[in-house]
């Protein structure tokens, strides 16, 4: 069944995230690159829902223009690209995929490690150039040693158990209290983990909590001699900061993914004060750049679209209300009226389910099943009706118009 919605996906999304939609009915184009602000103002009014991944920014001023848009999904773990409280104040629900890349970056985050401890990186740049570094000074295994987690969820945890099957010691912290896995245990304060850590590895979201984080300061907690990895956010890490600290041989080397100021494109040019250090790993951003992962995205977020699109389902959206309504009463082919969905958005306010309720019934409709979950400013709401009078067809066009009148709190209603 052809649906009426049209969706966009930018930023080169997994083929699979196409292929999936278009199977359910949904007419989808898929762009390689990451549109600017002027290009998807051109774009965006021909669709009703965008995919992007962590390039293309969605901003209050877009949002705005387009506020049409039915649904944001980010085919990525991350999404403070997208202003999430003004998607929400135009009832709009933000889709990600927050645990699909989760063991590539985690591999990831081990092989750096390794790689870390015995110094590959700059023998195998010597080698590439003719020279020949074979001894083993400063060159160490990493059993036994200690790995300090900073973020112990998805991410984290798989990280915690691939390094203790390396042999390691773990200890996170997290300020929400989480339950060990292993033999990892939990650190009391941020300053007693770095302290005892061979290696510190990031795994935060990107919060006004976690910006500029890991200030110089706090660097210099990190036990001398020690190591630094972010495959997390760019703006956590003072990278000033920590490159002092290389370069005074405080830290021995460190693994860094994700930066402050990123290139838009393979074609720009990247800089940062960490380029031409000894025993640093820098990386463009791509922890969880594996066609697995990538894959694994691009079906995740593509069903978080079709359960949303076809059903009202907003179980995963990081910015609204979550909620699902199981079908109670399946379309009977004897019954002239047929079953129908009410998806609304409304503001959450005293009055507004008994206005919705009042004015179904008025129209000789009967609920068969309904949900609302609130949050902050917004209610959410899922309804199955159908008509209590044989004949009855519903006038989709006069629906929308009555209703609007009569639930003046209503912010956007589908009849799905």
């Amino acid at each position: 069944m052809k649906h009426p919605y049209k969706i966009l996906l930018v930023e080169n999304i997994h083929q699979v995230a196409q292929d999936i939609l278009r199977s359910e009915g949904f007419e989808t184009d898929r762009l390689t690159h990451s549109p600017s602000s002027d290009e998807l103002n051109q774009l965006l009014p021909n669709y009703q829902a965008l995919g992007i991944r962590s390039k293309t920014e969605i901003r209050s001023g877009l949002l705005q223009k387009n506020s049409h848009l039915l649904t944001v999904g980010c085919f990525c773990i991350g999404t403070n690209q997208v202003d999430l409280k003004d998607a929400k104040k135009l009832g709009i629900p933000v889709f990600n995929a927050p645990h699909s890349n989760t063991r590539s970056v985690a591999e990831l985050v081990l092989a750096e490690i390794v790689m870390l401890s015995r110094g590959i990186f700059d023998r195998s740049v010597l080698a590439h150039q003719g020279g020949w570094l074979k001894t083993a000074d400063g060159s160490r295994e990493v059993r036994g040693k200690t790995i300090g987690i900073i973020g112990y969820g998805h991410i984290g945890t798989q990280v915690s158990i691939l390094a203790e099957a390396f042999g390691m010691k773990v200890v996170f912290y997290d300020i929400i209290k989480k339950l060990p896995l292993g033999n990892a245990r939990s650190a009391n304060s941020i300053y007693e983990l770095l302290a005892e850590s061979d290696f510190v590895t990031l795994h935060v979201p990107g919060t006004a909590q976690t910006k500029n984080m890991m200030t110089h300061e706090l660097l210099k907690k990190i036990k001398k001699g020690g190591f630094l990895l972010n495959l997390s956010r760019g703006d956590v890490v003072d990278i000033e900061g920590l490159a002092g600290l290389i370069k005074s041989g405080y830290l021995s080397g460190a693994a860094i993914d994700v930066f402050p100021k990123e290139p838009a494109s393979n074609k720009d040019k990247f800089e940062s004060p960490l380029q031409g250090l000894k025993n640093v790993i820098l990386t463009p951003h791509i922890g969880g750049s594996t066609e697995e992962a990538q894959y694994a995205i691009g079906v995740e977020v593509a069903h978080s679209f079709i359960e949303f699109l076809k059903n009202g389902t907003t179980l995963g959206s990081v910015n609204f209300p979550q909620t699902m309504l199981s079908r109670q009463l399946n379309p009977d082919e004897s019954v002239s009226a047929p079953y129908v969905r009410i998806s609304n958005i409304h503001k959450n306010q005293p009055g507004s389910l008994g206005n919705i309720n009042t004015f179904i019934s008025s129209m000789g409709l009967n609920i068969v099943g309904q949900t609302l979950a609130t949050e902050s400013e917004i209610g959410y709401t899922l309804i199955d009706v159908e008509s209590s009078v044989t004949g009855t067809q519903i006038d989709k066009d006069q629906f929308e118009k009555d209703f609007a009148i009569k639930v003046p709190s209503s912010l956007r209603l589908r009849l799905i």
